[in-house]
């Protein structure tokens, strides 16, 4: 007789999820989950509820209503600070980098966790925040604080990482270079959700999509469906 595998548990479950930015009603019940090691999108228009998703996760938004949970524990409660130190890290649109310390000090502010990147391998998969180590944040280009923000979370060693448009304005070879990184780290078991407005960049990595309309999601797609549904999805994120 065939074992049958027990069912996955979901790293990240967002159940019936509401948010609000003082009076308004942004977020309507959202429902979606991302498994350990799976890449996750989040696409649709600006403006649909993707960027309020991560910030509700991450109790950047308080605002909300619904069940939130990480790694089994509900989260929905909890402050930032310690939903980060459970293991989830998120990367905001803005980079929210430290734009007066220098490359160097904005690696070394936070703290370095077992499993997180160390400087070595920071200095390795992007070379040119080595070379930039001493210069400030805001002297940096588009690209390199980016990459910055990126590494600066990893260092903590996160289950989930939470990427809000980790390709917008940037250059091409970058673009496919931070698309290598994030690949890498799902080989090595990193768990992604990405809010993308490039579809090109989104589909290429991401396991499932979920389409954001008004503040809700009205469909999933899987990866072997994008190719067949791509002028739909095209026309979900058209303004």
């Amino acid at each position: 007789m065939t074992a049958v595998s027990p069912p996955v548990q979901p790293l990240l479950e967002v159940r019936d999820l509401n948010a609000f930015y003082g009076q308004s009603h942004v977020l309507h019940g959202i429902n979606l989950h991302v498994n350990p090691g799976e890449i996750v999108s989040l696409i649709g228009r600006n403006g649909a509820g993707k960027s309020t998703t991560l910030k509700s996760i991450m109790g950047v938004l308080r605002s909300r209503t619904g069940s939130l949970k990480f790694n089994g524990q509900d989260i929905l409660k909890m402050p930032s600070n310690r939903i980060a130190a459970r293991g989830l890290a998120w990367v905001p649109e803005e980079r929210a980098i430290m734009s007066t310390l220098s490359v160097k000090e904005n690696l070394e502010l936070p703290p370095a966790r077992p499993g997180g990147w160390t400087m070595e391998r920071v200095y390795e998969a992007f070379p040119i925040l080595k070379a930039r180590g001493h210069h400030p944040g805001s002297k940096l280009s588009g690209g390199e604080q980016q990459m910055l923000a990126m590494v600066r979370v990893l260092r903590s060693g996160p289950k989930l990482l939470l990427l809000d448009e980790p390709s917008e304005g940037l250059a091409p070879v970058i673009v496919q270079h931070i698309g290598q990184i994030i690949a890498e780290l799902q080989k090595e078991g990193l768990a992604v959700l990405l809010v993308e407005q490039n579809l090109k960049f989104a589909t290429r990595l991401a396991d499932r999509h979920y389409v954001y309309v008004d503040g809700q999601i009205v469909e999933e797609v899987q990866r072997h469906e994008v190719e067949a549904r791509r002028e739909d999805l095209l026309k979900y994120l058209s303004v």
